[in-house]
């Protein structure tokens, strides 16, 4: 919450604000009103009041002449000298977790995290698919324990490395697409006595991903899992990762607020909702399943299109936020008395510092543009030149989910808490930024070709319109494909040849379709929640999981942090002299 409290002589005649305390907490009892205008604004760390006077930390103050708004909040407490802040550390301790995407990027960055950081953490059941146990321990081995994400674990555990992480980390056989997410009883009666947390990060993120395979993961998966999380003996909290991009269609400056079952964004950006359907999940569920479910290319193609005409209708860009947006709304109307934590970050990306800088696994949403761009494939993309993209590295995403799972699974309350680990509202990183940033690396730092011969690079195009960009890169592949032919006359280019480049242009124009939405994206995730997070912790504790956002300098992680980790862990080192 922003006060404009200091400096201000002027003594409004108002009543008291009613506070009473619960916990570590100043809680505001009632709502007030602040009149007119407005002047410096002052983060609140803690007040204390005394009628129409209080106190912002330390210094005597009155409340400002403000711009006309009601406030309610609650405030907390500042932490006294020698408090450890949130307490994530002693948190940790003993804690057992059940968590869903465990082999995942984001999942194995938060498992080693907590690992690194407490030890004596309880264990780790993690869901993962496969045909029997012994092939789901194989998966442990292979996409986690062997992994070079974890080298610094290695490193402290020398010898015993292995038997600590197979101590720690329980494979359990299970998926989230099938009833009791598939968990063998014996098992799940474990489970359902052991477990504290659960993390859900399992999910499906193609953009059009058939609709009946995103809602059977990212919609009813939640469901299941909360089903399950029903039967927990001790279970102190739920946390879900999202994403910030659930919010759809929203313009401005986004809040973190949760959904509510049949909301939609349409109903929100339209002036008559007249025209606009309820949504009702069981029904979209029905839809998609009564559909045809084949395998054969035509009917893959239609289920992938009924997924976009179903979100593009209720307001949401494609069917991956669509369906994580339903698969919310099941969350927070099934919870009950189970306190929930909802962790939307946006773009996430290769890691900013820990347990090393730059590590990634795949490509997430910029990286083709950045590997194609860089291998001379990709002169020009279709993107609002002044728009942003929101990126977050991977680090600071699980940290804050950290810092947000030990505040509030201390806590007895057991509402629904949204946190956007977001940059574009409050450290933006601007599309033609990105494409200069990109164009300086590759220039200094160039690819090499099949023959050891540098790539060069020239600055990447930026269109605003499809027709104009559809034209330029048909004209660019034609030129390409008169080149790999040998010939300087676009006719003499055989007929082959240009049906597969004709193939790739129709594919760029698809996938910059897709990335529309994004591309041209004209909301800014608020994260004032995430904020007060970070203004809770102790110093100790914003040193140990940084996820300030603002501090990112992002030429710097580009071009020193994010293009040589997807270089080096992403292409190998391949494309790159010795």
């Amino acid at each position: 919450m922003e006060s404009s409290c200091l400096n201000y002589s002027h003594v409004m005649k108002k009543p008291p604000i009613l506070i009473s305390s619960q916990r570590d907490k100043l809680l505001q009892r009632s709502t007030f009103s602040f009149p007119l205008q407005k002047k410096n604004s002052t983060k609140i760390n803690y007040f204390h009041l005394n009628g129409d006077f209080g106190t912002l930390n330390g210094n005597s103050c009155v409340f400002p002449k403000c711009q006309a708004q009601t406030i309610s909040n609650t405030f907390c407490a500042h932490p006294e000298i020698g408090n450890e802040g949130i307490g994530i550390v002693r948190f940790l301790q003993g804690k057992n977790f059940l968590i869903t995407g465990a082999t995942g990027f984001l999942g194995k960055v938060l498992i080693e995290k907590i690992l690194r950081t407490n030890p004596d953490v309880g264990k780790f059941y993690i869901i993962i698919k496969a045909k029997d146990d012994e092939a789901a321990k194989e998966r442990l081995i292979n996409e986690i324990v062997d992994t070079e994400l974890f080298q610094s674990l290695q490193e402290i555990h020398g010898k015993n490395y292995r038997d600590f992480m197979l101590e720690k980390i329980i494979p359990v056989l299970g998926d989230v697409r099938e009833t009791g997410i598939g968990i063998k009883s014996e098992i799940a009666e474990k489970i359902a006595e052991e477990v504290d947390i659960i993390v859900n990060s399992a999910a499906n993120t193609t953009f059009d991903e058939r609709y009946d395979v995103a809602l059977d993961i990212n919609t009813l998966g939640p469901y299941r899992l909360m089903s399950f999380a029903k039967r927990m003996k001790q279970l102190k909290l739920f946390l879900h990762v999202s994403t910030a991009y659930v919010n759809g269609q929203r313009q401005g400056v986004i809040s973190e607020r949760p959904f509510c079952l049949g909301d939609t964004i349409s109903s929100e950006i339209r002036s008559s909702n007249k025209d606009i359907p309820v949504l009702d999940i069981e029904a979209e569920i029905k839809l998609a399943f009564s559909s045809t479910t084949k395998d054969d290319a035509s009917d893959v193609q239609e289920m992938k299109d009924l997924g976009l005409k179903r979100a593009k209708l209720y307001g949401w860009q494609d069917t991956y936020v669509f369906t994580k947006a339903m698969g919310e709304m099941v969350i927070n109307s099934m919870r009950g008395e189970i306190p929930v934590v909802t962790i939307r970050p946006s773009v996430i990306e290769s890691t900013f510092k820990e347990p090393f800088p730059g590590w990634m696994e795949g490509n997430r949403m910029m990286d083709p543009i950045v590997l194609y761009y860089g291998k001379g494939q990709l002169t020009g993309f279709l993107v609002d030149s002044c728009g942003v993209l929101d990126v977050v590295p991977a680090d600071m995403v699980v940290n804050a989910t950290i810092a947000a799972m030990a505040k509030h699974a201390s806590c007895t309350d057991p509402g629904t808490h949204i946190y956007h680990v977001a940059s574009s509202n409050v450290n933006p990183l601007v599309f033609n930024q990105l494409a200069d940033i990109m164009f300086e690396h590759f220039s200094a730092f160039p690819y090499v070709d099949s023959t050891g011969q540098p790539i060069q690079v020239e600055p990447l195009k930026l269109f605003h319109d499809m027709s104009e960009f559809s034209n330029f890169i048909l004209t660019d592949a034609m030129e390409k494909s008169a080149k790999i032919a040998g010939s300087v006359s676009k006719e003499r280019v055989s007929d082959r040849l240009k049906a597969l480049f004709m193939k790739l242009v129709e594919r760029t124009k698809y996938l910059a379709t897709i990335y529309e939405p994004y591309t041209f994206y004209g909301g800014r995730f608020d994260n004032a929640n995430t904020e007060e997070l970070i203004d809770e912790m102790s110093e100790e504790e914003r040193e140990n999981f940084q996820f300030d956002v603002e501090s990112i300098n992002w030429k710097d992680y580009i071009a020193n942090v994010h293009i040589p980790g997807l270089r080096k862990h992403v292409m190998k080192g391949r494309g790159t002299n010795p």
